[in-house]
């Protein structure tokens, strides 16, 4: 475990600053992959995450991300980026941002806040289905090569890509591959490939969203361009959020009818992702949904 301390100089320099100290670190619950913690410096505080072993591009990919929603300017909060980068020199992988205070907002108005944001958030649109760069859903690697179709880009992109790494581990025997593969050639049957790419945030669980003093924030993106119903895969998977913020998404841009009924071939993706992450009855729950459709 890296201490943090490291992070002084790297704020110095980037920041352009020589005479900034950190006068203390306090480390952040929440997280299960990094090391998090809230920089207070003579510059204000800040937002820290480091690991010495996750992959060298990924809070450079995260910050892209953040870069894009910040972009977006749909109302929703989404923390300013000052620093990313590999690791270098024998010192991890980092990043560092706006530390975002928290405030009182989980009543219905911040999650009607978070439905319309969400649906501005997915009204940017790309030429195609994808993203400038791979970006990681936790430590998982996302395939954004830019793709034409929908349908390909899930397939391919997204549950073939699990499968690979499944295997690749031996966590899936011949006969769950076999399952898993009909389902993916069965996908043109079962989503619509007529869609227009939208931006996600891409892990959009409960505790991928921060009730802020400034209102509803967005974190720890896993973006690409893709067709909007995927954001609602983990969304629904994991519960957190209300009827409210469903209503409140409908209102301002309603999605296509039978969504729901698509809904879990969403969730499968992230069932899958768990497994590759976490193993466990992720795998069981996977194959289960998977076997409804094939």
């Amino acid at each position: 475990m890296t201490s943090g301390r490291f992070l002084e100089a790297e704020l110095r320099s980037g920041l352009d600053d020589p005479g900034l100290r950190i006068l203390s670190i306090e480390p952040v619950s929440g997280g299960c992959i990094h090391e998090t913690a809230r920089l207070e410096t003579t510059k204000g505080d800040f937002f820290a995450k480091w690991n010495s072993e996750a992959p060298a591009e990924i809070f450079s990919s995260e910050a892209q991300g953040l870069r894009v929603l910040r972009a977006a300017a749909s109302g929703l909060v989404v923390p300013e980026v000052f620093l990313a980068s590999p690791p270098r020199d024998g010192r991890p992988a980092f990043i560092v941002m706006e530390y975002l205070p928290p405030g009182d907002g989980r009543g219905a108005k911040g999650h009607e806040a978070l439905g319309r944001g969400l649906a501005d958030v997915h009204r940017q649109t790309a030429h195609a289905f994808g993203f400038p760069v791979t970006t990681y859903c936790g430590p998982t690697p996302q395939d954004n090569a830019w793709t034409s179709s929908w349908v390909e880009f899930y397939a391919e992109r997204r549950v073939r890509t699990l499968v690979h790494f499944l295997e690749k581990g031996s966590q899936l025997s011949r006969s769950e591959r076999g399952i898993l593969d009909r389902l993916a050639d069965r996908l043109p049957a079962l989503i619509p490939d007529e869609t227009v790419p939208a931006l996600i945030h891409g892990d959009l669980w409960s505790g991928n969203v921060l009730y802020s003093a400034q209102g509803p924030a967005l974190v720890d993106p896993a973006c690409a361009y893709t067709d909007r119903e995927m954001e609602f895969g983990i969304t629904t998977l994991f519960g957190g959020f209300p009827e409210t913020f469903f209503s409140a998404y409908e209102e301002a841009w309603p999605l296509p009818g039978g969504w729901r009924e698509r809904n879990p071939l969403y969730q499968l993706y992230h069932l899958l992702n768990h497994f590759v992450i976490f193993g466990g009855a992720y795998g069981a729950q996977a194959l289960s949904l998977a076997r409804r459709y094939v």
